[in-house]
């Protein structure tokens, strides 16, 4: 008998105890919304005007955080100034300006806690000379990591 009215108690109560996913939908949304307002998106940004070299054994560097970018401009495109900076568009007056650049963007990277690197983007008919003049400059302003920027192929 007490069987029976625990069944039909049950029975009763089967309508009201369904879950309302509604506030469940709501948190997982405020959590997306908070994540994607929080995050950091990293952009290298790229000149065009620089035909990076060819290297059939290259590899994708895929950390992104650290990477000053300097870019190195062949005779074509080296009128205004040889060495710029990644928007292509302000140039170093000289490797002092170039290396005081550096220098600040190091100290950016380092108040982020990430270890400033030098991303190198020289022309392939750049002579050697020029992309020693920017390792020099990374060097005097601390940085010793040099990433060389080159193509698997011209279609990449």
């Amino acid at each position: 008998m007490a069987s029976s009215k625990l069944r039909a108690a049950q029975e009763e109560q089967d309508d009201d105890t369904q879950v309302d996913m509604s506030p469940m939908i709501d948190m997982v949304f405020l959590l997306l919304i908070f994540f994607i307002v929080n995050a950091t998106l990293i952009i290298v940004e790229m000149d065009k005007r620089v035909q990076v070299p060819i290297a059939r054994y290259s590899e994708k560097q895929n950390d992104k955080m650290g990477r000053i970018v300097i870019n190195v401009y062949s005779d074509e495109h080296a009128g205004e100034g040889r060495f710029r900076m990644a928007d292509g568009k302000e140039v170093f007056a000289d490797d002092d300006d170039m290396v005081d650049f550096i220098k600040k963007q190091k100290e950016e990277w380092t108040k982020k806690q990430q270890k400033a690197r030098l991303h190198l983007r020289a022309d392939g008919k750049v002579h050697f000379t020029y992309v020693r003049r920017a390792i020099r400059a990374a060097a005097a302003a601390g940085i010793n990591e040099v990433i060389f920027v080159s193509l698997w192929s011209r279609n990449n």
